[in-house]
């Protein structure tokens, strides 16, 4: 039998996350958005406490299944509970502000990146530092300016040097969230995808893990946005910086390094990250659509569900499509979830839900400030920010595009090469 039942510790974790997004969080919203690049100390000391918890849990975790498992196998005894957490704090604390929760001190697409690339030991030495010491943040570089959708023709170089036996890596990166309060304010971590070998395409691409404070790695520039404005966005630039050879992600062995999981790894993070960045669309999408019928409310306009479409007004068809669009939007994220959680590939319906979410969540928050009037558009309600917020999620973590590709090609069964 299938259940829909939250467990109750989720529920617990829901309750207080509702908590922050409501009174640390959207009481905020406005003045960050206005000030782009002020960072909340006091929010990321609050949140940091139950990262490091929720993390330590992670790790403990990990440590387990390494100790049952001498292969270092990822076999399951059940579903875990953990991501379905995770995608439901998403979803909650973007609900209170989109940008300041891609602002928390958390691993986020780097701890992705390490869980979906990294060796069981990897795992566990880089995801443990977001259970100790201070606020530390995480990143994922792999966007360049002549390699945005197409990953494969990136160019940032990683070279060996034998003498030292440390990876070399040259060149820039564009649009990493949270860049620089995971390199630069922290002692955090950011996942940097290189080619050892421009010629070879895909199969030159590599992960390396790039540490707080490393040498050779500065900020090139500072990202002013449309929305998210809460959150750290930066491009940064690689000059001979040196990392440990053990700092790439999968196999130590030397002889074997070309044959790490490279691109495909970069592939299996966005299939952990796509029902991420769904869930944080959904989050402001029920924004939106709670404000908005709150609004409505108080003018005496409320559905009538027991009513046929042709006896609605226009407004109130409007409320139940954007209700419509938005928990459809919403399965989708919780089925990829699920498979996620059941240690099952959810290659097209990480897409599925990517796609779906980023469309609804674009369509619902303009209609949202269209149904409010003038109101909407002003600054005096947050209508209009979570129209801006809104858009990020139909771009980044594979465009819309790129994601009906994926999906096509999935289910009509062509490859790259022949669906493009």
């Amino acid at each position: 039998m299938i259940s829909f039942e939250i467990p109750p510790f989720i529920q617990n974790q829901q309750q207080l996350l509702k908590m922050v997004a409501e009174q640390a969080m959207r009481p905020y919203s406005r003045q960050l958005d206005e000030h782009e690049h002020e960072r909340p100390q006091a929010f990321f000391q609050m949140t940091w406490p139950f990262v490091q918890q929720m993390m330590g849990q992670t790790v403990k975790g990990l440590e387990k299944r390494l100790s049952q498992n001498g292969s270092g196998s990822k076999a399951r005894t059940g579903p875990d509970y953990s991501i379905l957490g995770m995608i439901m704090m998403i979803e909650q604390l973007s609900w209170g502000d989109a940008g300041q929760y891609l602002g928390l001190p958390h691993p986020m697409l780097g701890g992705a990146a390490v869980q979906s690339a990294g060796t069981p030991e990897q795992q566990i030495r880089f995801l443990k530092k977001f259970s100790e010491g201070d606020p530390k943040w995480g990143a994922m570089a792999i966007t360049e300016a002549g390699a945005g959708s197409d990953n494969s023709s990136m160019r940032t170089t990683a070279v060996l040097d034998p003498e030292t036996n440390e990876w070399i890596l040259n060149g820039e990166k564009i649009f990493i969230t949270n860049g620089k309060l995971a390199l630069e304010e922290s002692d955090g971590l950011c996942v940097v995808w290189a080619t050892v070998d421009p010629e070879a395409g895909r199969a030159g691409i590599k992960s390396f893990v790039v540490e707080g404070h490393t040498p050779g790695v500065t900020i090139a520039k500072q990202e002013h946005k449309l929305g998210i404005r809460a959150s750290d966005t930066v491009s940064l630039h690689f000059d001979d910086a040196r990392i440990p050879f053990g700092n790439m992600l999968g196999t130590l062995d030397k002889k074997a390094a070309s044959r790490t999981r490279g691109f495909k790894g970069a592939m299996k993070t966005f299939d952990a990250s796509r029902p991420a960045v769904a869930a944080s669309a959904m989050g402001v999408a029920r924004a939106a659509l709670e404000f908005t019928q709150e609004k409505l409310a108080d003018e005496g306009i409320v559905v009538d569900y027991t009513k046929s479409l042709h006896e609605l007004t226009a407004v109130e068809r409007d409320l139940m499509e954007m209700e419509a669009r938005r928990k459809g939007a919403w399965l989708l994220t919780l089925r990829a979830t699920a498979q996620m959680a059941h240690g099952e590939s959810n290659r097209l319906e990480a897409s599925m839900c990517k796609y779906r979410a980023g469309e609804a969540v674009t369509w619902i928050t303009q209609k949202a400030v269209e149904l409010l009037g003038p109101m909407g558009y002003s600054r005096e309600w947050l209508a209009e920010k979570w129209m801006r917020d809104a858009k990020i999620n139909d771009i980044y973590e594979g465009t819309r595009q790129i994601n009906q590709l994926i999906i096509a090609r999935a289910i009509l069964g062509y490859t790259r090469r022949e669906l493009k």
